[in-house]
């Protein structure tokens, strides 16, 4: 890390690295894989519907909560009811909860988007259902309606109660996303994946070299502002049109080895899986666990570990040097010759990490 500081605070180490980052960059990663632009999320619209044409699977009509809806429906189509208790018998409704997401980089008129759709009553199944036309808002209050959505409801997975509508909702507002700000600035938002003061300051380096000549100011565009946020200017020139700037930037490839990202490991424990990245590396200590001794104190040899219990043994191996600490992948290979199942293997981790021998952050999907 130390030495990435240094490159960038020199030019000619920085002309240097830029050469690098060329050679490689038919392999590496670009600006637009590690980071968003500011004012580019993701948003929800909601609503609530009705769900008609169950075989007998819906709400309980008697329910006022489903009655009202349902009642309303049948006097805005010219058919109003006397009384709630009309409804008592029908069950070929539900009242759901409609959702939608729009993508960060917005959505327009006529845009067609999957709706999901989940039962918020009592309905056992929405399989075979068609959702009836509803209205769907912004997240906050007051925002109004931005779509409509309708649709055959297709059940996906083991809970019959939630299904989506593919193509369900059609926009009739457009949704932009503001990414150039009144000053005519552009903010790169780093993924929080690699956020770190070497990653901002890395692509703050990489955009300045990267449009280096170009501008006749002479001055840099790019300043790292955190360790997620990099405030990049455009232009003069190019802010009547920044679209071709924004592509541009966006679109810069580097090498990724660049990036000084902190060693990792992702447990699912709902799923039983574990990944971690290659440089997680496990410090000298001794825990027990059940029915196992788990020793990561290098012993010579190739043996970095041992895994000792009544019935069970295995040696955990290094690949380097006799006494070279042992890694994650040499433990988890340890882990397999003995069967031991993910949830013991996410325990242990669990607790290596507490005693500060695990030298990577726990990341729990």
């Amino acid at each position: 890390m130390g030495t990435l500081r240094a490159m960038v605070a020199h030019p000619v180490a920085v002309l240097a690295l830029l050469c690098v980052l060329c050679a490689s960059a038919a392999h590496g990663a670009s600006v637009k894989e590690i980071a968003r632009l500011e004012g580019q999320g993701k948003s929800v619209l909601r609503g609530f519907g009705l769900v008609i044409g169950l075989p007998g699977t819906g709400d309980k009509a008697d329910q006022l909560v489903v009655a009202r809806p349902l009642a309303k429906l049948l006097e805005n189509e010219g058919n109003p009811i006397g009384n709630f208790t009309e409804l008592a018998n029908a069950r070929s409704v539900a009242l759901v909860m409609v959702t939608c997401e729009i993508p960060a980089t917005g959505a327009r008129v006529d845009d067609e988007i999957d709706v999901f759709v989940s039962s918020i009553n009592n309905a056992p199944s929405l399989a075979g259902g068609r959702l009836f036309l509803a209205p769907l808002r912004g997240p906050l209050p007051g925002q109004g309606v931005f779509a409509f959505a309708e649709g055959p409801v297709i059940i996906e997975g083991a809970n019959n109660a939630t299904g989506r509508v593919r193509g369900g909702a059609k926009l009739v507002q457009n949704i932009n996303m503001q990414t150039v700000a009144p000053d005519g600035t552009i903010t790169l938002v780093i993924h929080s994946a690699f956020a770190g003061w070497s990653t901002s300051q890395l692509l703050a380096s990489i955009v300045n070299q990267h449009r280096l000549g170009l501008e006749e100011s002479g001055e840099e565009l790019a300043r790292a502002m955190s360790e997620r946020v990099i405030r990049i200017r455009i232009p003069e020139v190019e802010r009547p049109d920044p679209a071709n700037f924004i592509a541009d930037i966006m679109g810069i490839r580097f090498d990724s080895s660049l990036l000084d990202l902190p060693a990792r490991i992702v447990v699912n424990e709902r799923e039983g899986a574990i990944v971690a990245t290659g440089n997680v590396e496990i410090g000298p200590t001794l825990i027990t666990y059940r029915d196992l001794v788990i020793n990561t104190a290098p012993a010579g040899g190739a043996q970095a570990q041992q895994l000792v219990g009544p019935s069970r043994w295995a040696a955990v191996q290094t690949t380097g040097r006799p006494n070279e600490t042992a890694r994650l992948q040499d433990l988890l290979a340890a882990f397999r010759q003995i069967d031991l199942p993910v949830d013991d293997q996410i325990a242990i981790l669990n607790l290596l990490r507490r005693s500060g021998n695990l030298h990577a952050e726990i990341i729990t999907d």
